[in-house]
């Protein structure tokens, strides 16, 4: 067991950038690739990952340090500091019984591909951290190791479920053939698909709205660097930063939207010879069986509706911090939600307006769980000496990714009614949205699909 402790940690101090691409690489070698074209495509993938790891870290510590005096502008006092979602994955590796997760998900997922329950190959073992940390917290709550690691297998199963949704999603926001994103910030669609389902009937709703559809009705204001800087210049000035920090931001913030679909098309041209050699590798040896090759969420960094959504949902977070009675979190780590933003940029197929308002109404849901965790994730942080906590104050994460399950599963491992008839619920609702979104994406994806995707390919191209 030792052995393995070290193996695991060995790997993931290589870090996602590199050890993804070697695992790709491993795949292109067992599809057949030319070694040549399979070591080209991997170590290009692995630029495209760490060329949007800095564009996003370039963006974020523009936007947060902004975000975050906005917040102390406001004279917010609140006792659980919110440490976002860095604070939760560095306590949460040093949680002894963390590495035990990795041998659990590739059991799941190589079981669930042998008997063609999933068609999602997952290796974005980075993320597995968000699994150990459902297993702490149910751990802490239940008092049972042995419950936490089987909910830690239902969430294995429901993310395999929920990557083999999302593939169609992907590549038509991004025109990435073969790829997914089985990431559990994404399972929060499943509870908003009966609202996205009503918003349907609603004709304003249903009017194109993503950033493509932007600019055409608002022109140069719509592009990339004019939104990002229009907003990066307005976070400043609420922030109190003045007029001349205030422009430096715009352009940060400019330059970081200008990036991203730049950044994007590197991952298209490492994916796409890749999901080429396994699809032909499906069709010789398995029928034509369809695989998702399961990937980390900044490939779909690129869709700026992501980073606008999640700034326009700033001032409602600290609104809502304010006046929920009970709450006890400031945003202030994880105050860009991203664990909404993503979710929600494939559940309406990049419809801007339809995010802000998923953003709006499920951020006291966030700030309510986030109070809910605060004790469990401060006992971890104490327990593990990981991050030190002052005398009187809490640790937690305001935007805790897939925290509705979380809250669920843990009342319910506890023996606590209401926690079980959540759980059922939760699952009924994941099983509405699987198969209710598998027929919408029957009826999405027509004849015109490979046209529209290959017009996607030729935008990157052109970036």
């Amino acid at each position: 067991m030792e052995v393995l402790q070290h193996v695991v940690q060995y790997v993931l101090n290589m870090g996602a950038s590199v050890f993804v691409p070697i695992i790709m690489l491993i795949i292109g070698i067992c599809a057949r690739m030319k070694l040549r074209e399979a070591i080209g495509a991997a170590i290009i993938f692995g630029v495209a990952f760490a060329g949007m790891n800095l564009v996003v870290g370039y963006m974020l510590d523009a936007i947060s340090p902004a975000a975050q005096s906005f917040a102390k502008n406001t004279g917010i006092s609140l006792t659980a500091i919110d440490g976002g979602w860095t604070t939760a994955a560095s306590i949460t590796w040093a949680w002894p019984l963390a590495f035990l997760v990795f041998p659990l998900q590739i059991a799941i997922n190589i079981v669930m591909l042998l008997f063609k329950w999933t068609k999602t190959l997952n290796v974005d073992m980075w993320n597995v951290w968000g699994k150990c940390f459902v297993a702490v917290m149910i751990s802490y709550i239940s008092g049972s190791i042995y419950l936490a690691f089987v909910v830690v297998a239902i969430q294995v199963i429901v993310e395999l479920k929920i990557g083999d949704i999302w593939g169609r999603e992907i590549e038509d926001l991004t025109g990435i053939p073969g790829v997914t994103v089985p990431h559990h910030m994404t399972l929060i669609a499943s509870l908003l698909y009966p609202i996205d389902k009503l918003l349907d009937k609603i004709p304003f709703m249903n009017k194109k709205m993503d950033a493509e559809a932007l600019k055409e009705k608002l022109g140069v204001f719509a592009e990339n660097h004019v939104m990002g800087a229009v907003i990066g210049f307005l976070l400043g000035l609420v922030a109190g930063y003045g007029i001349s920090k205030s422009l430096i931001l715009a352009i940060q913030a400019a330059t970081a939207l200008t990036l991203f679909p730049m950044v994007s098309k590197l991952f298209m041209q490492a994916l796409s010879p890749i999901s080429e050699a396994i699809s032909e590798f499906m069709r010789k040896h398995f029928g034509d069986r369809e695989i998702f090759i399961g990937l980390d969420w900044p490939i779909l960094a690129g869709r700026n509706e992501i980073w606008v959504s999640a700034i326009i949902l700033i001032p409602f977070e600290l609104l809502f911090a304010v006046i929920l009675p009970g709450n006890k979190v400031l945003p202030f780590g994880g105050i860009i939600n991203l664990s909404i933003a993503v979710a929600v940029v494939l559940l309406t197929r990049g419809n801007l307006l339809r995010m802000i308002i998923y953003g709006i109404v499920t951020t006291p849901v966030f700030l309510y769980i986030a109070t809910f965790f605060s004790p469990y994730i401060t006992r971890l942080a104490q327990e593990t000496g990981a991050v030190k906590v002052a005398e009187g104050t809490m640790l937690t994460w305001s935007t805790i990714e897939n925290g509705e399950f979380k809250f669920a599963f843990a009342e319910a491992m506890a023996g606590k009614w209401w926690g079980m008839l959540l759980s059922v619920l939760w699952l009924a609702l994941f099983a509405l949205f699987y198969y209710g979104r598998k027929k919408d994406n029957a009826a999405y994806f027509g004849q015109n699909h490979k046209e529209h995707v290959a017009d996607v390919f030729k935008k990157e191209q052109s970036l």
